[in-house]
């Protein structure tokens, strides 16, 4: 996808709409693989699959604990995989289960403090390249970047992969 026309940050010269959106996906599938990269290398160090870890994001993002039931339908995974998933973190200490104390048979998940320093520290490179790309960049270009990546997002949720 190189060419001559790209400029030094990977855009493209030509601003067509079918050129800005190639751009686009080019770095968007650019920025995916390294994070994956890094994604791998985590669960690797901590004797997990990379299912696990993004597990692990869907419990850190959430702002009330996780079901495993509501965790399946954003992993897109059987109830069986999910036990097991749930299985290794807990087993590796990176979460409990917590019976909700209204209903027992509710379940939450939490990511525990421990486990989060881990992962602090293994990503902290990934949050410094963060901070160096928004220091180099304008206020007004990073409000654009973060409106643009919320409807990416949106409009990412409302994609069902073929067979669900």
């Amino acid at each position: 996808m190189d060419s001559a026309d790209d400029a030094p940050d990977g855009s493209r010269a030509d601003t067509s709409p079918v050129l800005e959106l190639q751009a686009f996906a080019v770095q968007l599938r650019r920025m995916n693989g390294e994070v994956n990269r890094l994604v791998h290398a985590f669960a690797h160090t901590q004797g997990l699959h990379a299912t696990d870890v993004q597990a692990l994001a869907a419990i850190l993002d959430t702002e009330r604990p996780l079901t495993p039931g509501k965790l399946r339908d954003h992993l897109g995974l059987t109830s069986g995989a999910v036990t097991a998933c749930l299985d290794r973190l807990e087993r590796a200490g990176h979460i409990r289960r917590a019976r909700d104390s209204a209903d027992r048979r509710v379940v939450h998940l939490h990511y525990e403090p421990t486990a989060k320093a881990a992962a602090r520290s293994f990503f902290m490179p990934l949050a410094e390249a963060a901070s160096a790309a928004r220091d180099a960049a304008e206020p007004e270009e990073l409000a654009a970047a973060l409106r643009f990546l919320a409807r990416m997002n949106t409009e990412l949720t409302r994609i069902q992969p073929p067979g669900r």
